[in-house]
């Protein structure tokens, strides 16, 4: 009798452990009662009641990724590519994401594929290699609203590979190639540009400094030049005032003595006679000086003659 209370509290225990539920962090537990969704279950400790609740689904709240195998997709322009999807998505709703579809995983792997057959069905092949922004943000906005229903929230989509055809790969590089060649001989020909227009911008300012000290040095030349008149102008004039002061100076003396009308005359003459060495040809002689010149004249014939 013991023995079968022992197993019946041993048994009793065991269910009650069997029962006890500890969610962790960043995880949610789906309960159903009978088969029908009772709650969701949250962080802490939890109790079921035996043999009527059951964890459904054991969900996780954190953050996934699905990385896709590479999809061949045909653009508007009839070149099929292979393209490697990376979807990163959140579960919001537990409830939702346990009783909204089937197999969730494998539904978004479809949806993606297929909606990024429809994005891309409408681009070229240059658009879908450019244009990887804009193709991620479509397909993203597309499946979130997709994928609500069922709880799931996506938060990214990456377009991680686009691989196109070995010609067609071959080709863009060759043209890549070809565009490099291009850019390389612009950029030498606006290289070559800009050292003709430096070579002819310094050739502009040395002639414009030559001509500048050009014109510095004749200026300081005429200058110089205008000095040295005024100088030389200032040298006669000086010249011209000391001849005038010296004949004021002797005039005034022989005020001072009270000279004859002889001297006076002689003085007449000494002037003349400095007047002849110039450059005149003709000297005009005042009549009353003639007869002195005369005597003069036989003066000095009577010298010579002795």
């Amino acid at each position: 009798m013991t023995f079968i209370i022992i197993a019946i509290i041993a048994i009793v225990l065991i269910i009650i452990i069997s029962n006890i539920a500890v969610v962790q962090q960043s995880r949610a537990y789906v309960i159903e009662r009978l088969g029908a969704f009772q709650s969701v279950w949250g962080v802490g400790l939890h109790i079921k009641i035996p043999f009527i609740d059951r964890i459904a689904r054991r969900v996780s709240l954190k953050e996934q990724v699905l990385d896709y195998p590479p999809q061949p997709v045909i653009t508007k322009d009839n070149v099929t590519m292979q393209i490697d999807t990376v979807v990163y998505f959140q579960i919001t709703d537990p409830k939702l994401y346990a009783y909204g579809v089937e197999q969730p995983m494998a539904a978004m792997e479809t949806l993606t594929a297929t909606t990024l057959r429809n994005i891309l069905g409408d681009l070229e092949l240059d658009q879908t290699l450019t244009s990887r922004d804009v193709i991620n943000t479509k397909m993203r906005a597309i499946l979130d609203e997709a994928t609500d229903p069922w709880g799931i929230k996506v938060n990214r989509v990456e377009l991680k590979n686009i691989l196109p055809p070995a010609d067609i790969q071959s080709s863009m590089e060759k043209q890549m190639k070809a565009e490099r060649d291009r850019r390389q001989a612009i950029l030498q020909a606006e290289g070559q540009k800009k050292s003709a227009i430096l070579i002819a911008e310094g050739e502009k300012e040395s002639a414009i400094l030559r001509a500048t000290a050009e014109k510095e040095a004749a200026i300081l030349k005429a200058e110089a030049e205008r000095q040295s008149a005024i100088l030389k102008a200032e040298g006669e004039a000086e010249a011209i005032r000391k001849v005038q002061q010296a004949l004021a100076d002797s005039l005034e003396m022989l005020n001072d003595k009270a000279p004859n009308e002889q001297v006076i005359k002689l003085k007449s003459i000494e002037a003349m006679q400095k007047i002849a060495d110039g450059k005149a040809t003709k000297i005009i002689i005042p009549s009353e000086m003639q007869g002195l010149v005369g005597m003069a004249n036989g003066i000095v014939e009577g010298v010579k003659g002795e």
